[in-house]
């Protein structure tokens, strides 16, 4: 078994590490890194995934790849980016709460600022909810959301290299 995800485990806990490395340096230099660390996420995940199905295939599997070792190894290496990923956010959001509310406030400015055309676009009873679930929201929450924008992507992404890099024998 550890021969059929070695590299998964290597690339997604390496991808983990990179996305709360990034969450915390973004921390420094904005008052709400979350958005920005999705962007990171949507970079950083494909990368590990194609390199933990390459390495597979190349170094455990004999040059072969069937479609189900790829979408095999990409969901190891892609959940255990968004698992390590949850973990290290939601730890850092608790150990520092000012961070916490930094990114609260900023996610309820975001909405006052765009509440006229978010009205518009979905109504009043939308935003009102929205509102309350950020007034509401937890670092549990925060952390969550990072960890399920790997986790999407990463599926999606895991499809297409596993296609793209397979080859079975003849």
């Amino acid at each position: 078994m550890y021969r059929f995800f070695s590299s998964a485990y290597k690339f997604g806990g390496i991808a983990g590490a990179l996305s709360i490395i990034a969450f915390l340096t973004l921390s420094f230099f904005y008052p709400d890194p979350t958005n920005l660390n999705l962007v990171f996420g949507y970079v950083i995940t494909p990368v590990a995934i194609f390199l933990a199905i390459k390495f597979f295939k190349e170094y455990s599997n004999t040059g072969y790849l069937s479609f189900a070792e790829g979408m095999s190894v990409g969901f190891v290496a892609y959940m255990l980016e968004a698992i390590i990923s949850l973990v290290g956010i939601w730890l850092i959001l608790l150990i520092h709460p000012d961070l916490f509310d930094q990114v609260k406030l900023s996610k309820l400015d975001v909405l006052a600022n765009s509440k006229e055309s978010i009205v518009a676009q979905v109504g009043e009873n939308s935003f009102d909810m929205t509102l309350e679930s950020i007034k509401n929201m937890i670092p549990w929450d925060i952390a969550l959301n990072d960890a399920l924008w790997k986790i999407i992507p990463g599926l999606f992404f895991t499809i297409i290299i596993s296609i793209i890099l397979r080859k079975n024998p003849n």
